[in-house]
């Protein structure tokens, strides 16, 4: 196995889980076959020859999740981790700060975490699950918010890599990533105290489904926190994109912010709040030299930002909050 998850085993047997302890082993064991994926050992050298260095502090609190700073390793130690952690591009969620290397990702999710904590219960002492939570930026916020234990979830191997780089500095801290999708987990665990969704219920064939999911996974009382596509509209506004929404192949259902809360509804969550309305701009979502790849600029009409290249509206997105 590339990762020790020994600690997530016994945090399982804690609570008591013990039907996730006893499936959770054999999926890991296939996620983490590298005979399925062929760049599984590249990364996997990645992460068995980071240079040891122990950071002077550690901040989860900051935009950029700070980790060490420059002082703590050598100039020639410093420039070989960062060849290293560019061998993990690309970098999708963050950013983050590792001994004074600034990781520029994709996404500047730190702007999405401050759209949503002043709305979200306080996390002090909660035990919490992020799904499809990438490279586990937010992990790493929630745990900074005093959170007992957090668990993200993304199918991404990439992105596990990436989450477990970071780990090894911070030592034993409360944090976990499986490599897994939501619908992978045991149904009915009814553990999680909040459990946040963050741009995955449009890539969902069927959002019901999925916000059914994510109810059994909260004890009773426990909030959603659920972040999403939306388009203007009221009641029944639905946008179905064809073949591409943003040049994006697996966008299903876009609905207004108000069909969305009929949907949890529907779905039996109590307490809806739409927290937040805000169309994603080029500050939040853009290209790096640790995101080479296309980003929002490449996805918008370049004769109206208010479109998309296929002429839908351009993304925006809502937080809602709910109880179960």
């Amino acid at each position: 196995m590339i990762i020790d998850y020994s600690e997530l085993y016994k945090t399982l047997e804690e609570f008591q889980l013990d039907g996730w302890l006893k499936l959770l082993p054999e999926q890991l064991a296939d996620r983490f076959d590298e005979n399925k994926n062929g760049n599984l050992p590249r990364w996997r050298k990645v992460l068995q020859q980071l240079p040891e260095i122990s950071p002077s502090s550690i901040d989860f609190n900051s935009a950029a999740v700070c980790i060490g700073n420059a002082d703590d390793c050598t100039i020639e130690t410093r420039r070989q981790l960062e060849h290293m952690l560019r061998q993990l591009h690309p970098w999708r969620k963050g950013p983050f700060n590792l001994f004074g290397i600034h990781i520029d990702t994709e996404w500047r999710s730190d702007l999405k975490w401050n759209r949503l904590k002043e709305h979200i219960s306080p996390l002090k002492g909660r035990v919490v699950l992020d799904v499809g939570c990438g490279s586990g930026y937010h992990l790493w916020r929630m745990l900074g918010e005093g959170a007992r234990e957090v668990i993200g979830v993304d199918p991404s191997l990439l992105f596990t890599l990436q989450f477990y780089t970071l780990h090894h500095y911070t030592g034993a801290v409360p944090a976990h990533l499986l490599p897994l999708t939501l619908e992978q987990l045991p149904d009915r665990l009814q553990c999680f105290d909040s459990v946040f969704s963050m741009g995955v219920l449009y890539h969902r064939r069927s959002p019901i489904d999925h916000l059914l999911k994510l109810g059994e996974c909260l004890r009773p009382g426990g909030e959603l926190i659920l972040e999403t596509l939306v388009v203007e509209g009221g009641p029944n506004e639905v946008l179905v994109p064809g073949d591409r929404y943003a040049k994006m192949r697996n966008v299903w259902f876009i609905p207004s912010p108000e069909q969305l809360v009929i949907w949890l509804s529907r779905c039996g969550y109590s307490d809806i709040r739409i927290v937040d309305v805000t169309r994603t701009s080029i500050e939040e979502q853009h290209g790096t030299d640790w995101m080479t790849f296309e980003s929002l600029p490449d996805f918008l009409d370049p004769e109206n930002s208010a479109l998309t290249v296929e002429g839908y509206p351009a993304p925006t997105r809502a937080i809602v909050i709910a109880s179960k």
